[in-house]
């Protein structure tokens, strides 16, 4: 679906993979490589296949043995430091080339100095209830070690900042989910690091969870909003703008979260008795709003980023855990393995699908839900 309608002749394919091992992403690459070779075998039949590739790859990682070996040139390949982990990673060359690619290097530049701006914020302001990003890692450990909130909501009013909250999601899970010191020493009992991470664009949120924010669980909550819009639109006839429309509720609900409703403040709306339980808000449910001047830019999107990777950074200080390490990555990575082996035995004929599954390999559950799905291949 991607490739489909382009001009293989005029198509540039970036792999981008720190150490050019993971399985699921070098099978993507190599079906990238299988498409280019497929065209020019028949555009070009006997053509020089290394140096078709070599001008149809480049790559994004710290691997040259492996990218040289994929059959991509070392003057394609585009380095990082080896101690830069994924999930930050956007301002190394796995972001800066793609979005260059895409939006231009003058607003990547913009964006990495937004990015820089809060890091001197971060480094060197020593007063904190200045230091954005140590300001909200102090309320998100508060929340999480001292109140025992589990989750945390990410709510930008901007539908541009759709997919941040999944984004801040691996960056903030990934890196404090973790239930051991940097010294390897494990946490009470009861005690968790990081909190469980989720949210949605604005007003799309609000006919979701915030019923069960303002009524169910208590989930500290984190609005994100813009003084301006970046698409901004004023019907003739209407009191406000629909930006103004959306800001309205970014004000709103952090009151309503915060201050909720009682039985005398309904009893006073003359709610009847029966429904006053149901239309109870208890408030008192813990926020903070960011608040950015102008519209969301390249410039502010770089300090938003900024200031979630650095808080995560904060909390991780704070929970003692190592927040650049991710080993509970590992050990489901390990076990594919396994289950890779049994469809590969399927597919070299070694094995068939009656005694594919190794015993020993899965418990039951898994071994009879993987028999079925062989049994309907």
């Amino acid at each position: 679906r991607a490739t489909d309608g382009l001009d293989v002749e005029e198509t540039l394919f970036v792999i981008v993979s720190k150490t050019f091992t993971t399985a699921e992403t070098m099978l993507n690459a190599k079906t990238c490589r299988q498409h280019i070779l497929d065209y020019y075998a028949k555009a070009q039949p006997g053509c020089d296949t290394a140096k078709v590739l070599a001008s149809h790859l480049c790559a994004v990682s710290t691997n040259l043995v492996a990218t040289k070996d994929f059959g991509i040139s070392d003057e394609n390949v585009f380095g990082f430091w080896s101690w830069v982990g994924g999930r930050y990673s956007v301002s190394s060359a796995v972001g800066v080339l793609p979005l260059s690619l895409y939006y231009g290097f003058d607003n990547v530049q913009a964006f990495l100095n937004g990015m820089h701006d809060i890091d001197n914020n971060f480094s060197g302001e020593t007063d904190y209830t200045k230091n954005i990003p140590a300001l909200v890692g102090l309320l998100g450990f508060y929340n999480s070690h001292v109140a025992g909130h589990a989750s945390r909501a990410i709510l930008p009013y901007c539908q541009a900042l759709l997919r941040f909250p999944a984004h801040i999601q691996q960056c903030d899970m990934e890196s404090n989910g973790k239930t051991v010191t940097r010294d390897g020493v494990r946490y009470a009992s009861g005690v968790d690091a990081g909190p469980i991470i989720f949210g949605e664009p604005g007003t799309n949120g609000q006919h979701s969870f915030y019923q069960l924010m303002h009524q169910g669980r208590i989930i500290p909550a984190e609005f994100i909003g813009y003084t301006k819009s970046q698409a901004p639109v004023m019907l003739a006839g209407e009191q406000v703008s629909n930006h103004e429309e959306l800001m309205a509720n970014f004000f709103a609900q952090p009151d309503a979260l915060a201050l909720g409703k009682d039985i005398e403040a309904l009893k006073a709306q003359g709610v009847p008795e029966a429904l006053q339980e149901h239309k109870l808000f208890g408030g008192d449910r813990p926020s903070f709003s960011l608040l950015f001047f102008g519209a969301l830019d390249a410039f502010k999107c770089g300090q938003l980023l900024a200031i979630y990777e650095h808080r995560v950074a904060v909390e991780g200080f704070l929970f003692d855990c190592n927040s650049f390490d991710q080993w509970g990555v590992e050990l489901g990575k390990a076990l594919a393995k396994d289950t890779r082996g049994v469809f590969a035995a399927l597919v070299d004929g070694s094995k068939t699908k009656a005694d594919c599954i190794p015993k020993d390999k899965f418990n039951a559950a898994t071994g009879n839900l993987l028999q079925t799905y062989i049994d309907k291949m």
